[in-house]
């Protein structure tokens, strides 16, 4: 791991995302997940990457 925030990849981010996810963090999960999202350039992976990560505070299903 970096001290760089800047030096952090996608792939980084979203692994991440998973262990937050698995450690029962969502909304953390998501954030980690949108700043993936944010750091792709194709857009139907951006979006999969959201729709993977939803944001727990709209999730009201």
């Amino acid at each position: 791991m970096t001290n760089d925030p800047a030096d952090l990849t996608v792939a980084d981010y979203l692994d991440s995302a998973r262990d937050m996810a698995a450690a029962g963090r969502p909304f953390l999960a998501h954030l980690l997940a949108e700043e993936a999202a944010r750091r792709v350039d194709d857009p139907a992976t951006a979006r999969s990457i959201r729709a993977q990560y939803p944001d727990p505070a709209t999730d009201r299903g």
